[in-house]
């Protein structure tokens, strides 16, 4: 397969804060260093999990060689230090090389490790991640500004790992405070391409992280549109910006209903990227774009409604995947809609009990605002099949409470009409880290949202199963076509609880983007796809 961009190029779009100058944080070690000079380089090296005491250390093939550079100096300080080289743990070390100031020797866990089956995950890949954050983070924090990175054997997962643990949203901080982003390379590998991969991967879910935590009152539906031409555009995806007047026009009346409660006007976005025949089917993918979510009428309380400005994550994802995508030059067709609008109360909301009429002339009762999700993206999932007639749908979307409440920030939620598709979500994630674990779509639950006496489907459905419910709504619009929705409730809002490593806490994750682009990178290319 040819990668055909070219990295340094895209970074500089997907990181924007890049091009700004910005003074480096001296640490304690580095206190006396001017740190908005010069280049301080920094290296990460691993080592493994001694598998019982009084066995010898073990660096990974590049932590030997540099081992080697410091004639066995490094080898004498883990010693001393007694590291077991348990993933994740390690410590810093100064001055034992000219080049590098700082190394950092972090625990990359048991050699030859794979996938774990009862944990639906590749260990070792993860384990990866997991060290190149925390490494490559200290040396952020130790005023590094160039990392080096030892790939410990996977070029890829490094990559990920290092680029997500050392990015953080800083849009609104004061440039004089803010943490430097530093240089990612790659040390003693040849693996360019696996790397250049893992770098566009890590750094589109960056993207999505950026425009999730960005506050709404500068991510409304016109900046969001925006900053997805930005981010689009020179990728070579075709965007349409679609406004009010032709949303009206089109009848995409369940996004205006919810829309019409704003003073802020309702987009919608059509991508499209063309990576193989223009006669193949595209791929659909369909993002919630609720850039702040109140609850409408149907008020949220106010303790925490701030975390809603990520309500519209689902396509933050979506714009993160077709640039990935892109990027990667994949061979494959894709779609996207992206119905973005905000959901405010006013004299002009819509009322508990309004009754809309759908693309496919089905009526649905808007009973809940605060359950406003579905209601966005139904009339934009039925456009997208009348219009681009695609081969599968996949939306993206944070709307369950259940799925939070079952899952808390360990998997997406995932529910499709199609075994195949959910097996390969299934080992997408399994290879990513980023895992999603699949809910029933049953008729039970679709007669629960469907059997009202003077209108076709509800908004909310009866019972407590929120997700399931909000699937089969969703369901009921795509009867005919393979389908897989992504329910983020979960993962997709602020990481809490059991953070990962290298995503940071109190912060929107953009997950699962990396997930879906790994989908898509196996449904292009099969026959090349093969599980490490």
């Amino acid at each position: 397969m040819v990668w055909s961009r070219v990295y340094h190029g895209m970074r500089m779009a997907l990181f924007p804060a890049a091009r700004t100058g910005v003074r480096i944080m001296a640490s304690r070690n580095f206190a006396d260093m001017d740190c908005g000079k010069g280049t301080f380089k920094g290296i990460v090296v691993g080592i493994y999990q001694r598998e019982k005491k009084g066995d010898d250390i073990k660096f990974t093939q590049s932590g030997e060689k540099f081992n080697d550079r410091v004639n066995g100096k490094l080898y004498d300080l883990v010693k001393s230090c007694k590291l077991n080289g348990k993933v994740g743990r390690g410590r810093v070390f100064s001055n034992i090389d000219t080049e590098y100031r700082t190394v950092a020797v972090v625990g990359v866990g048991r050699e030859g490790i794979g996938f774990n089956e009862l944990e639906m995950i590749d260990e070792g890949m993860e384990n990866v991640r997991v060290a190149a954050a925390v490494g490559a983070r200290t040396l952020q924090d130790h005023g590094m500004n160039e990392v080096h990175l030892d790939t410990m054997e996977y070029a890829e997962q490094a990559a990920e790992g290092a680029s997500l643990g050392i990015w953080r949203y800083q849009a609104n901080k004061d440039s004089k405070t803010r943490l430097v982003i530093p240089k990612i390379e790659m040390y003693d590998s040849t693996d360019v391409e696996a790397w250049t991969r893992g770098l566009f991967k890590a750094e589109a879910q960056n993207l999505a992280r950026r425009l999730s935590d960005a506050p709404a009152n500068q991510m409304t539906p016109t900046t969001f549109a925006q900053a997805a031409v930005d981010a689009l555009c020179p990728c070579g995806a075709s965007v349409e910006i679609r406004t009010m007047d032709w949303i009206e026009q089109q009848k995409i009346n369940s996004l205006l209903m919810i829309a019409k409660g704003s003073c802020e006007p309702p987009i919608m976005i059509e991508v499209n990227y063309c990576g193989t025949s223009p006669e193949d089917k595209p791929i659909l993918l369909v993002g919630k774009g609720l850039t702040f979510n109140s609850g409408g009428i149907n008020l949220r309380r106010c303790r925490d409604m701030d975390e809603f400005r990520g309500a519209m994550s689902g396509a933050a994802v979506v714009v993160a995947t077709m640039r990935a995508a892109a990027a990667l030059s994949l061979p494959i067709n894709l779609t996207a809609i992206l119905p973005l609008c905000e959901n405010m109360p006013s004299g002009m909301s819509a009322k508990p009990g309004d009754i809309v009429r759908l693309l496919n002339g089905k009526t649905m009762s808007i009973r809940d605002l605060d359950k406003a999700g579905v209601v966005i993206l139904a009339d934009p999932l039925l456009f997208g099949q009348i219009n681009y007639k695609p081969r599968l749908v996949i939306d993206v979307a944070s709307i369950g409470y259940g799925v939070k409440k079952t899952l808390g920030g360990g998997a997406t939620g995932i529910y499709s009409n199609s075994h195949y598709i959910w097996k390969q979500f299934q080992k997408a994630g399994a290879i990513t880290g980023d895992r999603v674990w699949r809910f029933p779509l049953w008729h039970f639950y679709k007669k629960l949202v469907t059997e009202n006496v003077s209108f076709d489907i509800s908004n909310n459905g009866v019972g407590p199963a929120s997700s399931c419910l909000a699937a089969a709504i969703l369901h009921e619009l795509l009867p005919c076509v393979d389908w897989a929705h992504l329910d983020t409730r979960g993962v997709g809002l602020l990481s809490k609880f059991g953070t990962i490593p290298y995503l940071a806490k109190d912060h929107m994750t953009g997950r699962p983007t990396r997930t879906i682009v790994q989908f898509l990178y196996q449904m292009a290319c099969p026959d090349n796809f093969k599980r490490k």
